[in-house]
């Protein structure tokens, strides 16, 4: 405990002499989110970036975020306590692949996911995070085909939601919602029948159909804490606890483990660590770097995006 503190403090002095802002999303260890100047999703890390006005900003999520900041403030510092915080979605998706889809179906618009680098943002007409993807692909003339990547679950509710047949969806997942059984929510509603089941689009449709509520990050920690219902199983990933406990003290909040780790923790949020995030302050590095040209090209379709409403 005394360890943590004194860390805590030298990040607090560090962040003060780099004119650091702190970003974390809610899934990052509790430690780091209590240091942090904004806790959101991907949308609220994206909104906090475009209106920062320090000279660092210290990104503890995973890299694609940090580089959408840095697309965002292309002449400020980006820095990530651990490089190698990647994404499952980003993997399974390379600008590549949406050049060689764009030149065999020109007519469609590309609609990405925030979960994908930036050099595929950059391929993208427009970018959506799993809070406004149904108000982004609205957005769309109706009478245009879209492409939806790269998550298939989340792809699947937005069609489901949207109405939209003209839609193709990529075949990526996220290794964490995506491997959240329905079996083991049956279980878990047996054993809480009083509780309600809020989930995240990133999950399997027979996981949503056996949902209350479905909705992003920040949006499942919203309507728990506002709904009267006193217990809830959570299907996103389990670093959510920490912000439902601090605004919900009064309420039970379950997580359900998946089959992929038998746990509900994303291992590449759960690399930013004390020590790191401290040493990322002292070195300025590990350090988001971008081409003009791919930050030029990726923000057209970023801000289209921030302006849907």
């Amino acid at each position: 405990m005394l360890a943590t503190k004194a860390i805590s403090e030298e990040i607090q002095d560090l962040k003060r002499d780099r004119r650091a802002i702190l970003l974390a999303h809610h899934y990052q260890d509790s430690e780091v989110q209590d240091l942090a100047d904004a806790i959101g999703d991907s949308l609220e890390l994206a909104r906090a970036a475009q209106k920062f006005e320090g000279d660092v900003i210290v990104f503890c999520g995973v890299w694609f975020m940090a580089e959408t900041a840095k697309i965002l403030n292309p002449s400020r510092i980006v820095v990530v306590p651990d490089k190698d915080a990647g994404c499952s979605l980003v993997d399974s998706c390379s600008a590549q692949q949406v050049r060689a889809f764009r030149k065999r179906y020109p007519d469609h618009l590309v609609v990405s996911y925030i979960n994908t680098s930036a050099d595929v943002k950059a391929e993208s007409d427009i970018v959506c995070t799993s809070r406004n993807a149904v108000s982004v692909v609205n957005s769309l003339p109706v009478d245009r085909p879209v492409l939806f990547l790269p998550d298939i679950n989340l792809g699947n509710y937005v069609k489901k939601e949207t109405g939209r047949e003209n839609m193709k969806i990529w075949q990526g997942a996220c290794i964490v919602h995506a491997t959240f059984a329905a079996r083991k929510l049956a279980q878990a509603r047996a054993d809480h029948p009083n509780a309600l089941v809020a989930s995240h689009p990133e999950c399997p449709q027979d996981i949503l159909r056996m949902s209350d509520f479905i909705g992003s990050t920040s949006s499942i920690i919203d309507w728990c804490v506002h709904h009267d219902a006193r217990e809830y199983i959570v299907m996103t990933e389990s670093g959510v606890t920490h912000s439902l406990q601090r605004r919900a003290p009064g309420k039970t909040f379950h997580f359900i483990p998946n089959d992929h780790c038998n746990c509900s923790e994303c291992p590449h949020m759960r690399k930013n660590t004390l020590e790191k995030l401290r040493g990322c302050l002292e070195t300025l590095s590990p350090r988001v770097e971008l081409s003009a040209d791919i930050m030029e090209r990726a923000r057209l379709p970023i801000e289209r995006m921030l302006a849907v409403r």
